[in-house]
């Protein structure tokens, strides 16, 4: 019988890969790159998103 996956909501704008690092071209002192990272804005580098709670609507 096939497995099926836990539903998780992963984040729209960095599908899930939250963290990257990006080169700037220079080297540090002991010849390895400069490099910086960067977080997703919209999950703040959890990688997935809260789901949106419901709204009461009152009539």
């Amino acid at each position: 019988m096939p497995q099926h996956a836990p539903n998780t909501p992963v984040c729209r704008d960095c599908d899930g890969f939250p963290v990257v690092a990006i080169t700037t071209g220079g080297r540090d002192r002991d010849g390895s790159r400069t490099t910086l990272r960067i977080t997703c804005r919209a999950c703040q580098g959890t990688g997935m998103v809260r789901r949106a709670r419901r709204q009461a609507v009152s009539v």
